[in-house]
């Protein structure tokens, strides 16, 4: 490659090797094999050429025997300002920005040590997500990062102090312009109460049907979707009839227990593809347990989900991450095990968590996939996650757009 001309002389600079990574087998995000003594070359942070058996180009080749190679997982809802403790509302509160800053970059780091290469982070305080998307350029320590910003939520709504508060169509409309005017990825909206906030409740909405639709028509207008946190059947009805790209949660939950949604309204979400961001997965801390009321909830909260993937609903497996102390920002491969533990097929559940979540996020041209083009996310783990799928708990090497974490 040349890269300098002085007074006619050429100045010649060889060109870095490519990496040729070779493993036992490797799963592509889509399929439902596994290849078998697979080869992937990167060349930066591009994946060049997948192959399998003794072929491949000349290049720097990394050995992993016994080892699957996946892409790299992608967790649509986290919240990094968040730190995982046992009171992360009020551990935020006592922080100042540089300090959450901080607690960020600390979370983003924890994740893509676990092979998570993608976070959409679906709600921090005053935009600190965006100063964090943009230290990706720099650090290659960090994994490529979503950001919604500050949830819009009614003025004492769930999560307000995150400062997404809005009142009425003109402030909600401001608020949307607001975001956009920012560079967000995606617009949040708290279409119900939550868990974390006092004084909501997740069984209620927060807007009506005519303010959520003007949410969605004006960030639309800017080319931004819209998803909607969403626990209640009312919020998510409501939701749904606004024209919302994604609901998260998802959960039908009532004062004292979980509503069965009608036949009518899972053919709406099937039908109109809406993405069902399913926030599961906890990791076992000793002395930590879930709480008494989503214990009893359990049953009809799991039966509710094996009815919507079954019946073909746009499910991704995400996570909430930082919100508990049973949710660092390394859960995800729980969660995907927590799917795979009810019956669905490993294969389906992390494609969940790959590529149909890359297409959640809009990232599907280029994440989500081991493919030719794609960009070099790559997660190696020991053994076979297609028929153990706790194979992800072990992991061999973690590559970040070309470079492999230490």
């Amino acid at each position: 490659m040349l890269d300098a001309h002085t007074e006619g002389m050429t100045t010649a600079v060889e060109r870095p090797r490519l990496t040729v990574v070779r493993a036992a087998r490797l799963f592509d995000g889509v399929g439902d094999r596994a290849v078998e003594r697979p080869w992937v070359a990167l060349d930066g942070d591009t994946i060049t050429a997948i192959g399998s058996g003794d072929g491949g180009p000349e290049g720097t080749v990394v050995e992993l025997p016994g080892a699957t190679l996946l892409p790299g997982l992608i967790d649509n809802h986290v919240h990094l300002a968040f730190d995982a403790s046992v009171d992360p509302v009020a551990a935020l509160a006592g922080r100042d920005d540089e300090a959450v800053r901080e607690t960020m970059i600390t979370a983003a780091r924890r994740a893509a040590a676990a092979g998570i290469t993608t976070v959409r982070d679906l709600g921090d305080r005053g935009y600190l997500g965006l100063e964090l998307r943009s230290a990706v350029e720099t650090d290659p320590t960090l994994p490529t990062i979503l950001v919604a910003g500050p949830p819009i939520t009614t003025p004492d709504g769930h999560c307000h102090f995150l400062g997404g508060g809005a009142a009425g169509v003109d402030g909600l409309r401001t608020a949307v312009r607001e975001h956009a005017d920012r560079g967000v990825d995606v617009i949040k909206i708290m279409a119900s109460g939550g868990m974390l906030t006092q004084g909501t409740k997740v069984e209620l909405p927060q807007f009506s049907v005519a303010e959520l639709r003007v949410v969605v028509e004006e960030a639309h207008r800017y080319g931004l979707p819209v998803t909607a946190h969403a626990h209640g059947l009312p919020a998510i009805t409501d939701a749904v009839e606004a024209g919302v790209d994604g609901l998260e949660h998802v959960t039908f939950m009532t004062a004292d227990g979980v509503a069965v949604p009608s036949d009518r309204l899972v053919s709406t979400l099937v039908d109109r593809r809406i993405v069902l961001g399913l926030t599961l997965g906890m990791t076992p801390v000793t002395g930590a347990a879930l709480p008494p009321g989503i214990v009893s909830r359990l049953p009809k909260l799991i039966a509710n989900l094996r009815r919507l993937w079954q019946a073909g609903a746009f499910t991704t497996i995400s996570t909430d991450a930082g919100i508990a102390i049973l949710k660092p920002h390394d859960v995800l491969p729980y969660a995907i095990g927590q799917v795979a533990d009810l019956g669905i097929a490993p294969a389906e559940a992390l494609r969940a968590s790959t590529s149909r979540a890359a297409v959640a996020c809009g990232l599907s041209d280029r994440k989500g996939r081991l493919a030719v083009g794609y960009d070099a996310d790559l997660l190696a783990v020991a053994g076979d996650p297609l028929t153990d799928i706790t194979a992800l708990h072990d992991v061999r090497a973690v590559w970040l757009r070309g470079h492999r974490l230490p």
